[in-house]
């Protein structure tokens, strides 16, 4: 069945889609491998870093190479749900997400100067330690770059209506009864403050 606005799970993918196209980019499945990607490469960089764990240090270029490795396109997430449901390249179905994640990266640094690190991958990690932070900078990505500009966009347009009527006298209501008069502009101006 084709993703439409009457066939989606939710009104949040189908009638709504424009709306809250823009969250795709951190609450789909594949916005979702981006994080994990990014969590795993991170955290191997982090390893390489850490005295006494016996993995040897990166290299810029190392480094470099592995934060660039989360900028997946739609094809190579395309690959990841492969080697999680069917297996891909030599590498057999996972059936588990996270695992396929990893697997994918390895399967993009073994001809590479990291070849030599690629047992270190998910080293003493648990899929919910990659899961759980994977969510939490998927909320925080779209909380700082999609929600709270949108939620500032309104917060201006409401002081913007709040000035231009200052001065607009009203009947102000208290328990459901008139109350002493008062105006938009400072109803609005409540409203934006609070």
């Amino acid at each position: 069945m084709s993703l439409e606005p009457l066939t989606a799970i939710s009104p949040v993918d189908g009638r709504y889609r424009a709306t809250t196209e823009a969250l795709a980019g951190y609450f789909s499945e594949s916005a979702l491998m981006r994080m994990r990607l990014t969590v795993e490469c991170e955290y191997l960089t982090a390893l390489s870093e850490t005295k006494g764990v016996g993995m040897r240090p990166l290299t810029a270029d190392e480094k470099a190479r592995l934060r660039a490795l989360p900028h997946i396109a739609v094809d190579d997430a395309r690959i990841i749900q492969k080697i999680e449901r069917e297996g891909y390249s030599g590498i057999p179905a996972t059936n588990h997400d996270v695992k396929a994640d990893e697997y994918f990266i390895k399967l993009q640094l073994r001809n590479s100067s990291l070849t030599d690190v690629l047992e270190w991958v998910h080293f003493a990690l648990t899929s919910e330690d990659v899961n759980s932070t994977s969510h939490a900078l998927a909320l925080r990505g779209a909380l700082e770059e999609v929600m709270l500009p949108a939620i500032d966009t309104v917060a201006k347009e409401i002081v913007g209506l709040a000035r231009k009527h200052a001065d607009s006298a009203m009947l102000a209501r208290t328990h459901g009864q008139s109350a002493t008069p008062t105006t938009f502009g400072k109803e609005m101006n409540v409203f934006a403050t609070r």
